[in-house]
């Protein structure tokens, strides 16, 4: 495990384009407004300052010239950008300079909900890094996106550390039930764990927007509408019904009060523990029961790692298919067979665990990949009513070939500025092959899938957003790549 050495923070970065000019050329033209005998408004104001009395004059001149000084300095840092480096503090790049969809100066987030990927790059931008906009969007995909995801789902994800080179696997522990059918919530314990060690932006933070989502409302998305056609509203009204009991469209105005109460609560935690009771506790009042005897335990340890001749593959570790997506692609390497067609095959039928997925990165190379899942569509089918949360139906160890296995291939161990690809998929029992198909297909032809890149842009339709997709990130010429297979299946922001 990695240890908790305080927030990450990333290295600077020079972000340069031939199209900009260097640094010098920037300097030179700054230079232009103090040529002598040019005229500029503080000439007109000194003129008009000589005419006051002595000491009067002499401090509205100074003030005059702290003042152009102080215009001076912060020109200069508009034009060369953010001297700490920070993903999300640096100005926008100068007029002219511009990228195709799907490419960022700084970093983005991709998810299947288009209001998450909006938070994620918001928390970016506020200063946050990956691990903070990762994670507010994950809370945000709790509420909006129950049928997949939820604060009573299980996560695993993969962390890689564009700093340090490092890359750490996160899990929820072992599943555990708190009555029988009912996995016991380990959601919060594991994001406010993630966010212990790696996060920059205070935790209280992170929760404002999901909690604000759901005591405010939120509008039903195509997604979460197909899955209350096709599962009926049996235990989930009111929170995702009509009045009359029919099923929430798409457009319509979902509220969740009893959940904006748990963030709120889970907001004020100071440890992942607390953070954890702030559900569990009003959860074992509305179902009579004891608190178990051991609760989840949540971990973050160093990823499972193989050396390929293109770099180093992490991944998660077991009972995840980690280890069964490292031999597929240790074969597949050896075989030298061409690489599969890329084109996913949706599935034609509900399969388990349903879950959903999302990425961040930045320019940096640090990538964040997280995988929830509640089981079946909408878990349990079990709605609390003092948390709004509806409990996952994972009550045991699933079979590896049916589960999570995040991919980062970063292209050097010694270099940290070098190139890092992130991939996630969901779409069970085939996640694995998946991946392996996808890495396959970019390390044969790396032009062909910037290509691909370039070619993305807004999602108009997220109907197929779901099962059977596959989320491409990328550091690459200190620029962030985002990009879906399906093309176009997921939202993605950035800046």
């Amino acid at each position: 495990m990695e240890p908790a050495a305080g927030p990450v923070l990333y290295q600077k970065l020079a972000l340069w384009d031939p199209s900009l000019g260097s640094e010098e050329e920037e300097e030179t033209e700054t230079l232009e407004l103090v040529i002598p005998n040019s005229w500029s408004p503080q000439d007109s104001l000194r003129r008009k300052v000589d005419r006051l009395p002595g000491a009067w004059a002499r401090l509205v001149a100074a003030l005059l010239l702290l003042a152009v000084g102080l215009s001076l300095a912060a020109r200069q840092l508009h034009a060369r950008g953010d001297p700490t480096g920070s993903p999300g503090s640096g100005a926008a790049p100068p007029s002219g300079h511009s990228h195709t969809p799907g490419v960022y100066h700084r970093g983005a987030t991709i998810s299947p909900a288009a209001m998450c990927s909006h938070l994620g790059r918001e928390l970016l931008a506020a200063g946050g890094n990956v691990v903070d906009a990762g994670v507010g969007a994950a809370l945000c995909l709790a509420v909006v996106h129950p049928h997949a995801t939820g604060l009573g789902a299980t996560f695993w994800g993969l962390f890689h550390n564009g700093t340090s080179g490092r890359s750490t696997a996160l899990t929820s522990g072992p599943a555990r039930t708190l009555a029988p059918g009912l996995g016991l919530p380990s959601a919060l314990q594991t994001l406010r764990l993630l966010h212990t060690h790696f996060g920059r932006l205070p935790w209280p933070r992170l929760l404002t927007g999901p909690s604000t989502l759901a005591q405010e409302g939120f509008l039903v998305d195509t997604a979460l509408a197909g899955a209350l056609a096709a599962q009926g509203t049996e235990g989930l009204c009111p929170l995702l019904c009509h009045s009359d009991g029919t099923p929430l469209g798409p457009g319509a105005r979902a509220t969740n009060p009893s959940l904006a109460a748990v963030l709120h609560r889970a907001a004020l935690a100071p440890t992942p523990d607390l953070a954890g009771e702030a559900l569990l506790r009003p959860l074992l009042r509305d179902l009579g029961l004891q608190a178990p005897s051991v609760g989840p335990t949540p971990s973050l340890e160093p990823a499972l790692q193989l050396a390929v001749p293109q770099g180093v593959l992490s991944t998660t570790r077991s009972p995840s298919a980690g280890p069964e997506l490292l031999a597929m692609l240790q074969a597949a390497l050896h075989s030298g067979r061409p690489p599969p067609d890329l084109c996913l095959p949706l599935p034609q039928t509900p399969v388990t665990p349903v879950g959903s997925v999302l990425a961040t990165i930045d320019s940096s190379g640090s990538v964040l990949l997280l995988i929830s899942s509640l089981n079946s569509s909408f878990g349990s089918g079990h709605l609390s009513p003092s948390t709004g949360v509806l409990l996952s139906d994972l009550v045991a160890a699933p079979a590896a070939s049916a589960w999570a296995c995040p991919l980062v291939l970063h292209s050097s161990l010694d270099d940290t500025d070098a190139d890092v690809l992130g991939l996630v998929a969901s779409g069970a029992p085939d996640v694995a092959r998946v991946t392996t198909r996808a890495l396959l297909g970019h390390l044969a032809g790396p032009q062909n899938q910037a290509q691909h890149w370039q070619h993305q842009g807004p999602t108009q339709n997220t109907s197929i957003c779901g099962q059977g997709i596959l989320l491409q990130v990328a550091a690459h010429a200190e620029h962030a790549h985002v990009s879906s297979i399906p093309s176009g299946c997921c939202t993605f922001q950035g800046f």
